[in-house]
């Protein structure tokens, strides 16, 4: 299958983020979701990352994403847009970084010239 994404997805390692609360953009709010969630990659326009916890489609939440040294963090709306539940029972979920200011791109370039090599 040829890739269509616009962005080349890096692998994260051992990057573990929790959302406590979701938000739509009409002012609906989910509080006390206490989800913890493990980032499996990462590219300039979107995360992945997995759950146990079920989490609703178009959702968005606040995060700090931080690749590399404590230097490069990111803060950044993310936006939930699809899910698939994998053979372990885990929920697999792509998202979209929303609002993120084209002059951080170079925290992933950055990132993507510190991996190891052969991660890609």
């Amino acid at each position: 299958m040829q890739e269509k994404r616009r962005d080349k997805r890096l692998p994260v390692f051992s990057m573990k983020l929790e959302i406590s609360s979701l938000f739509k953009q009409d002012n609906e709010i989910i509080k006390n979701l206490d989800a913890p969630i493990e980032v499996e990659n990462i590219s300039k326009g979107g995360i992945g990352f997995i759950s146990k916890t079920d989490i609703p489609l178009g959702y968005y939440f606040n995060a700090c994403i931080q690749l590399g040294n404590d230097e490069a963090k990111l803060y950044c709306v993310v936006k939930i847009i699809r899910r698939s539940i994998r053979q372990d029972g885990t929920i697999f979920y792509g998202c979209e970084l929303v609002g993120l200011a084209p002059v951080f791109t170079y925290i992933f370039d950055e990132y993507e010239n510190n991996l190891p090599e052969g991660m890609l």
